[in-house]
C-alpha cells in the first residue's frame, strides 16, 4: 500500500516506514502531523475520489529539523565594480511515515 501526498508544495510517493525530507513544518521532533493524500493505491484498488480521500489519513512523525544544500548566489555587473555574493540554505524537516489509514 502506498499513497501520493502533498508535502510542502510538492507531491511525494510514501509507504509506511518511509523517511522523507519536506519543507519546514512548525512541529517539534516527536510530534505527529497529518499529510494530505491525493491518491491511495492498495493492491488493485486505486482511490482518487475526493469524498473517499477525505476519510483517508496519512500520519507522519517529525524526526528532526534539517537543512538543504548551501546555494551561492552571485550578482555581477560589468564595468561598474558591482559584485554581490549571497548564500542560502533552505530549512527543511525530516519526517517518517507511521500510518496510512484507508
Amino acid at each position: 500500500m502506498y499513497a501520493i501526498v502533498r508535502a510542502g508544495g510538492r507531491q511525494e510517493k510514501v509507504s509506511v516506514g518511509d523517511v522523507l525530507i519536506i519543507d519546514k513544518v512548525s512541529a517539534q521532533a516527536g510530534d505527529s502531523i497529518d499529510l494530505t493524500p491525493l491518491l491511495v493505491v492498495d493492491g488493485p484498488t486505486v482511490t482518487s475520489d475526493a469524498d473517499k480521500l477525505a476519510e483517508v489519513s496519512v500520519k507522519a512523525e517529525v524526526v528532526k529539523p534539517a537543512k538543504g544544500p548551501k546555494i551561492t548566489i552571485m550578482k555581477y555587473k560589468n564595468k561598474t565594480g558591482y559584485r554581490k555574493r549571497q548564500g542560502h540554505r533552505q530549512h527543511l524537516t525530516q519526517v517518517k511515515i507511521t500510518a496510512i489509514d484507508a
